[in-house]
């Protein structure tokens, strides 16, 4: 379950990716390119033992699917921040916030940098081709940690990603009162 303080860093990074998308002339033409470009930077993040998202995923037939993360695309849109996948005028505050909170904290370095680099090589794709990336991620059960499952083997609707549940050494984190004003500037 996600805290308060979660969603609005998950806000924010979403809002952050899509900006960089948008700066590289990538078309995010469906929400499943975004569900993927988000998977994919959350495995990544956990991968090298940091967390920024915190969305949980499950299987669907076009890889993987987050519902809070379809909620928080539907709530930056009512709030204006967002205008289908482009980023809105007003959604610069916000922007320039999460910036600052960026700047000179390595965590969020790392975080930041790890998203620009999967926009970077899968946010050109097609949705076929970033679906067939998805597909052959492999991970491992809960249950079963040295067994290893690319996506296509898991069943449909199971759940792939629990970030509640998986140990990292460090996580992406904004001051209280910047976290309250970053909030307020995407209208939440």
């Amino acid at each position: 379950m996600r805290k308060p303080q979660d969603i609005t860093v998950d806000r924010a990074l979403l809002l952050y990716l899509l900006h960089l998308a948008e700066s590289q002339e990538c078309e995010m033409v469906s929400d499943v390119k975004l569900q993927q470009l988000v998977f994919l930077s959350e495995l990544q993040m956990f991968g090298k033992g940091w967390k920024g998202f915190h969305f949980e995923f499950m299987r669907y037939a076009y890889g993987a699917f987050s519902k809070d993360l379809d909620n928080d695309l539907l709530a930056l849109r009512r709030k204006e921040q967002l205008e289908n996948f482009s980023v809105a005028e007003g959604a610069g505050e916000a922007l320039k916030m999460l910036e600052k909170a960026v700047e000179g904290v390595e965590a969020n370095e790392q975080v930041v940098e790890i998203i620009r680099s999967v926009v970077g090589v899968y946010a050109h794709q097609d949705l076929g081709e970033i679906t067939n990336s998805v597909e052959k991620v492999e991970i491992s059960p809960a249950d079963k940690p040295e067994q290893k499952l690319s996506i296509r083997e898991i069943s449909f609707h199971s759940i792939l990603v629990v970030p509640s549940r998986i140990t990292v050494t460090n996580e992406f984190t904004i001051p209280p009162t910047i976290l309250a004003r970053l909030n307020a500037a995407m209208g939440f």
